[in-house]
């Protein structure tokens, strides 16, 4: 029926029957994408259900991504009681089918090229803070969907009162960074190649001020793709001196960066992987069970550098990940 209804409102909005809708792709959320064929033009169709999602966000982050010069899709026509949207289509060469070892120094190099510009020119009044609060229920996710749901793992007092120390820890390290335009899901899997202005960025809705560092986490030590750890720093060294040129980290010395740039991937991954078990056990989304290795291995290697999450690591190497990689790990 809903699916019906998306065509008669596209059929209104084209005025004319006479085209090809083929699936596009979905995400982690409640939206569905849809990519029509009408003569020889291509548009992208959200369909985004109203009682779980809202499409003013998409449309207003839309805006202004645009306006800033970077290369979000346009929203051509929408019906916001019904949650569909007609977008320009910025085609299907993602990211994480793109990526070589051979290519991945120019296509980092385009994708920290719009962090940077998204840092400078995109408008952020009235975005959401990404405060204390926020950081501590993302972190949380982890141990009530990946170690209480998917392991049925309890821990004692002290361990709670551990792992609660290491998430304030990690979430002083992200409220002590300055604070810009954050996509906040800036990976792989959202981002487009040959796009014309590369890279096309997706999926960009739940966008906040926050953390300086989070978006340059997200993509170079992203969820389903994995680089060694010199080559990361090296690109996150990149970023670095573009931020400095264009003040963005005024006075901020390289080995604070980087570990605000560690700090903030295992907040993030701790949210990742509380997130993929929930797709999992809530959702019955299980696509992303098999990228749960892979987020905490980038925890693990971390974690092992900095004393304040001892507690937190030998959990994950003890009793987590062991468990996992037999699961998932392919």
């Amino acid at each position: 029926m809903r699916h019906d209804d998306l065509k008669l409102w596209v059929t209104r909005i084209l005025k004319t029957g006479e085209f090809q809708l083929s699936a596009a792709s979905s995400d982690a959320s409640f939206r569905r994408y849809w990519r029509i064929q009408h003569r020889d033009r291509s548009y992208i169709v959200m369909d985004a259900p109203p009682e779980r999602e809202n499409c003013a966000p998409f449309i207003d982050i839309a805006k202004r991504l645009g306006e800033a010069g970077l290369n979000a899709p346009k929203v051509l026509a929408g019906d916001l009681a019904r949650g569909f949207l007609l977008l320009t289509d910025l085609g299907t060469r993602l990211y994480l089918d793109e990526l070589r070892p051979e290519n991945a120094g120019q296509l980092y190099n385009n994708a920290l090229n719009a962090v940077v510009a998204m840092q400078l020119r995109t408008d952020g009044r009235g975005l959401p803070p990404y405060d204390r609060d926020l950081l501590m229920r993302e972190t949380d996710l982890f141990r009530r969907w990946l170690l209480a749901k998917e392991l049925d793992l309890r821990l004692s007092a002290g361990q709670n009162a551990k792992l609660n120390a290491s998430f304030a820890f990690l979430a002083e390290s992200a409220l002590s960074q300055p604070r810009v335009f954050v996509h906040r899901d800036f990976h792989s899997r959202n981002l487009l190649v040959g796009a014309g202005n590369d890279p096309g960025i997706l999926d960009f809705q739940d966008a906040v001020i926050g953390p300086v560092t989070y978006d340059v986490v997200s993509l170079l030590r992203d969820c389903y793709v994995r680089w060694p750890r010199k080559q990361v720093e090296i690109w996150a060294w990149q970023y670095y001196r573009r931020a400095l040129q264009h003040g963005i980290l005024s006075g901020v010395s390289l080995t604070a960066f980087y570990r605000w740039f560690d700090l903030m991937g295992v907040q993030r991954h701790l949210k990742a992987s509380g997130i993929f078990v929930r797709l999992w056990h809530r959702d019955a989304k299980r696509g992303y069970l098999n990228d749960i290795p892979r987020t905490l291995a980038h925890i693990a290697d971390v974690s092992v550098r900095y004393p304040e999450l001892e507690s937190l690591h030998i959990l994950l190497v003890e009793e987590v990940i062991p468990v996992i990689n037999e699961r998932y790990a392919r």
